[in-house]
This record gives structure tokens, sequence and C-alpha cells, in this order.
């Protein structure tokens, strides 16, 4: 088979991406369904308040940050698709960061170049950014940061880190992984390796035994100049840009577009297994011990994934997302796109060959998927009382993305992306010294 080419993947997707555009903009106008997503006509109402010198929040079930409406001023200057392409744009944008994050690890053309067709030509991924949705930015911004990481421009990558979780909240949970690898002994390569320590790695003891030498030690070795650096200039992004909004729009936007999110509860939509829950307590107030045993066994996937693979970045923020998603108490389809452009990050350190494993996953998550909107449909168009057989749908989809999760892991050859080959050899003729 020939080469692939990636410039030639790029230019036929965008291509693609403007027809789908151009297609439902026809569709919209000719059809009792409409392509567009209902939350693209959200952003650009809310983009048409702000214009006329409004709040955003005027507009009703707007719940994002003042930036999207921003980015989306065009919209009502310039045409009313300018949104989608500016979303489909970013979409693209995922396909070539996907590619330059495998070249710099190595990985060969042709295979660099499968993985980000994964991507490109996904039906979730190349519907969502033509439909008028915004998760290719945030998908992009994420992507950036992990370049930023790679290359070790560390101020770079706060900045951008702290805007995205002021954009999104979700990726609030990358903090701790990132943390985790900016650390001496993760660095990108062509970085002069820093040991800390040398005494230990020789297995002798220092000739200072005294306590607050030692503590001293072990916290110059948690709080090294990078992890301040990163969590300062991430926090006083965030904190800045939520300042003046705050003083821009006050309570109602602290309300919609960050407080919202933490306790958004959604009886319908939702294919978490806490919707039925939520749904036979909607409009009543929930227990705070409720809530707890609700965020408990995310917050506890969370850590072991994270302390487990954070050498492995990519990987890491890979199955976080995937137990994120399936553990939240909303979930939808817009959900799974946090995770899919991270996937081909990961795919060329898999062991699972695509005839039978990787077929297999693919079809057991369709198939669970299928079975929860078969369902759902029922409820939704037909008003069939179908909700418990839909939590046990939900149930069942859970099922089958915790059984996919394990099988990546089970198959994934965990690759330090920082940790660099000069400071590993020299490790070794230490400890073979001894």
């Amino acid at each position: 088979m020939a080469s692939l080419d990636i410039h030639k993947l790029l230019l036929f997707s965008s291509i693609f991406r403007v027809v789908l555009i151009v297609y439902g903009e026809w569709q919209d106008a000719h059809m009792e369904v409409r392509y567009t997503d209902v939350d693209y006509l959200v952003f650009s109402d809310a983009s048409s308040l702000m214009a006329l010198g409004d709040s955003p929040y005027k507009r009703t079930t707007y719940r994002y940050s003042p930036l999207l409406a921003f980015l989306l001023l065009p919209n009502s200057l310039v045409h009313r698709s300018w949104g989608k392409f500016l979303f489909s744009s970013s979409d693209i944008l995922v396909g070539y960061f996907i590619y330059y994050i495998l070249k710099m690890r190595k990985v060969p053309e042709n295979l660099c170049n499968y993985s980000v067709m994964t991507w490109l030509f996904n039906p979730f991924t190349f519907t969502i950014g033509t439909r008028g949705n915004c998760e290719p930015i945030v998908c992009a911004m994420i992507l950036w940061i992990l370049i930023c990481l790679m290359k070790g421009n560390v101020l770079q990558s706060a900045f951008w880190y702290g805007l995205v979780v002021h954009f999104r909240i979700y990726p609030i949970i990358y903090s701790i992984p990132i943390i985790v690898v900016l650390d001496p002994n993760f660095f990108p390569s062509g970085q002069k390796p820093v040991l800390r320590n040398w005494s230990d790695v020789q297995g002798k003891r220092p000739k200072d035994g005294n306590g607050w030498h030692t503590l001293h030690n072990l916290l110059k070795s948690i709080f090294t100049r990078d992890r301040l650096l990163f969590g300062l200039v991430s926090g006083l992004v965030f904190l800045v840009c939520t300042g003046l909004f705050f003083c821009l729009y006050g309570w109602e936007f602290l309300n919609e577009a960050l407080l919202y999110h933490l306790t958004r509860t959604d009886p319908r939509h939702n294919f978490s297994i806490y919707f039925y829950h939520i749904y036979l307590h909607y409009g009543h107030d929930i227990s705070v011990v409720e809530k707890l045993i609700s965020f408990l066994p995310q917050f506890l996937v969370q850590l072991v994934l994270i302390f487990s693979f954070a050498q492995d970045l990519p990987f890491c923020l890979f199955v976080q997302t995937v137990a994120f998603v399936a553990f939240n108490k909303v979930i939808t389809a817009q959900y799974f796109v946090w995770f899919f452009c991270l996937l081909p990050l990961i795919l060329p350190w898999s062991k699972m060959k695509l005839k039978w494993d990787g077929l297999s996953c693919i079809l057991l998550w369709i198939g669970a998927q299928t079975h929860w909107l078969m369902w759902g449909y029922l409820l939704e168009f037909k008003g069939k009382n179908v909700f418990l057989q839909l939590w046990v749908a939900s149930l069942v989809f859970l099922a089958a993305n915790i059984f996919i999760l394990v099988m990546i892991i089970r198959q994934h050859k965990c690759a330090s992306v920082f940790k660099s080959l000069e400071y590993a050899k020299k490790l070794e003729s230490i400890l073979e010294s001894n």
C-alpha cells in the first residue's frame, strides 16, 4: 500500500468538513430534523446578546465561559456558520497535533498517519464540529499543552492549562498527573539530567542525619521550580479570567459557567448509572452524603490511575478521561470526544490487534451504546415508561466501558514521554558500580 501523506489527509478532511457544513445548512432549511446541534443555537444567541452589549447569560441554558460567546461574535457580523468553521478548523488542528506528538515520540510515518485517521475519520469527531459543538477547541488546547510539556515549555503549558480549565472545567482532572511528571527525573529529551539525591541512588545514607535536613530535602524534591511555576501561572490565569468575567457578569456567570457543572443533574439524555436516582429525586435536595457516595468511586479510580500511569502521560490522560466519563453523574455523547482525541496517542504502544480484540472492543462499545439509545428513543420520542430498562442499559454501558478500559490497560506498553535515555544509562551505570 502506498505511503500515506499527512498533508493530503488534512486537506481531504478539511474539504469533507466544509461539505458537511454546507449540507447541514441545506438540511436545516429543508428537513424537519435539523443537522445543527441545539447547543450551537444557544452559543449563537449568547454571542448575539454579547454583540449588543448585553450579558450572554440572558440566553437561558448558556452555561459556558463568555470566551466562547466572544469567539462566535462573527456569527452575527459575518455568517451564522462562522462557529462551525471555527470548531471544524480546531478539529483539523487536533489531527495535526496528534501527528506532531507522535513524530516527536519517533513513531514511524505510516503508523502516525493511521493513528491520525482514527480521529479525522471518526463519525463522532467529524460530525461534532460541523454540527456546531465547541469540544474540538478544548481537545486542541489539551494536545497543545502536551506538546508544550514535551518541549519543556512549562510556562506556556501552564498558561494554556489555566485557560482551558476556565473554558471547560473538566480538564482539572489532569492537574495531578501533570504536577507528578514535572519532576527533575521526568524531563524532555535533550535536557540535561538532574539527580536530586545521589546518595539515595547509590544506596548510601547522607552524612547529615539531621531530621530537619531530611525534611528540607523532601520538601525540595516535592516543591520543585517547575511544579511551583506551573501551579502559580495556571492558577493565576484561571483566577484572572474568572475574576474578569465575574466583574462583567457577576454571580450569574459563576453560577452558570462554573458552579452549575459541579452540581449538574440531568434526568434524561444521560448515559450515567445515576440518572434513575436523579430522575426519582429531581426537584428535591440531594443530601451531602449521597453526593459524596456518587463522587467517591470516581475520585478513587482517578487516584489509582494517576499514580499507576502518570509516567506515560498521554496514556494516563486517556484512561483518566475514560474513567471520569464512565463514572460521571452526567454523560452525554459529546463527552466521548474528550477521550477520542487522546486515543490516537496511545495506539502505537498497544499490543491489541484490530482483527480480534480491537474489533470486539469496538463492537461491544457501539452495541452497549446502541442498546441504551433504543430505550432512550422509546422514552423520549414514544413516551414509554422504560426508566428501569434505561437504567439497566446504563449499567450495561458502564460494564462495557470498564471491560474495554481493562483490556486497553492490559494490552498497553507503558513508555515514558519525559524520562531521558541519558539519565537512565547514567543511573544504570551507578547501580552497576555498586
